[in-house]
């Protein structure tokens, strides 16, 4: 390869090189704040992920919270959403059988006070089916589900612990819960 056709090879990288930077550093300044500092830390990885394997990501989205995958690839690509806004947005929805959409309208609607980040805490006490413990552990044990799927490494909290049981016994249990063929 000529110096001249590296230099051009090189010139024509200098976007993705400048995209990638960009997306990192949005996603280093991602905050979340649901009113659960489990979950919250587990969305800040989550968003990691979809940096990394965003199809994988968006895959997950569309098959376990049942919404269609152009719908959530459009809030990420087109409208800038984060990726563990995403997750929260369409699992709570799942959790309290509601669409994605519905949580997505309540977070755009949502006007924080001034000087104030946007909360998720906020935005779930608005909407029409009010937070219970049942709906937490279904988006609790969502996140985890997602993590062995994507066989990324969690750290569960004792009731996780305790419900869940570790990684080779949610397998054994995933093996067992699935049809014979499968």
């Amino acid at each position: 390869m000529t110096l001249r056709a590296l230099l051009v090879l090189l010139w024509l990288m200098l976007p993705l090189a400048a995209s990638a930077q960009q997306t990192a550093e949005k996603s280093e300044a991602y905050v979340v704040d649901t009113g659960d500092a489990w979950v919250d830390g587990q969305l800040q990885d989550i968003n990691h992920y979809a940096e990394r394997y965003p199809d994988s990501f968006l895959d997950e989205v569309a098959r376990y919270a049942g919404v269609s995958r152009g719908y959530i690839a459009a809030l990420m690509y087109t409208h800038g959403w984060q990726a563990g806004d995403i997750y929260f947005a369409c699992f709570w929805a799942h959790a309290i059988e509601r669409a994605c959409r519905d949580s997505v309208q309540a977070w755009s609607r949502a006007v924080p006070e001034e000087g104030q980040p946007k909360r998720w805490e906020t935005v779930v006490a608005d909407l029409p089916v009010k937070p219970t413990n049942l709906h937490w552990r279904a988006l609790r044990h969502a996140i985890v589900a997602s993590h062995d799927h994507w066989d990324r490494p969690i750290k569960l909290d004792a009731t996780l612990q305790r419900q869940l049981g570790d990684r080779a016994q949610r397998q054994r249990d995933a093996a067992i819960a699935a049809p014979a063929g499968r």
